[in-house]
C-alpha cells in the first residue's frame, strides 16, 4: 500500500480526524470508530512501517518507546491495576486489516482467551 492512501498515515498528517489520546515525535494514540472493549487505543508509529515482519533493527527503540507509552496510557486511563491486553495484528490471517504496524490496547473488562 502506498502511503498516500494510508488510513493512519491520513490521520497522522492531521487529514483525517481521531480522538487523540496521546501523541508526541514518534507515535500517535486514539481512540478505536470500532472498540472491541471499554478502553480500546489504537497505538502508531509516525513512521510507516507496514507490520511486524517489515521491522528491522533500526526499529527496535522504537518498539520499546511503543511500549511506554501503553504503559503511561494505561496508567493515565486508570487500567494499570486492573489489567490489559496488547496486540499487534501481522498479515491476513493475523486479521491486519490497515497495512500500517499499529498496536491494539484493550481493557476495562475481563478479557477472554484464546482472543480468535
Amino acid at each position: 500500500m502506498e502511503k498516500e492512501e494510508c488510513i493512519f498515515c491520513k490521520i497522522i498528517k492531521k487529514q483525517i480526524p481521531c480522538d487523540m489520546v496521546y501523541e508526541d515525535d514518534k507515535v500517535i494514540a486514539f481512540n478505536d470508530i470500532s472498540p472491541e472493549a471499554p478502553v480500546h487505543v489504537i497505538i502508531i508509529p509516525r513512521q510507516h512501517i507496514n507490520n511486524v515482519n517489515s521491522l528491522n533493527q533500526d526499529e527496535a527503540e522504537l518498539i520499546g518507546h511503543i511500549f511506554m507509552v501503553a504503559k503511561k496510557i494505561v496508567k493515565t486511563l486508570g487500567i494499570d491495576e486492573t489489567g490489559y491486553r496488547i496486540v499487534s495484528n501481522s498479515g491476513k490471517q493475523g486479521g491486519q486489516t490497515v497495512e500500517h504496524l499499529h498496536f491494539h490496547l484493550l481493557g476495562g473488562r475481563m478479557l477472554k482467551w484464546p482472543p480468535g
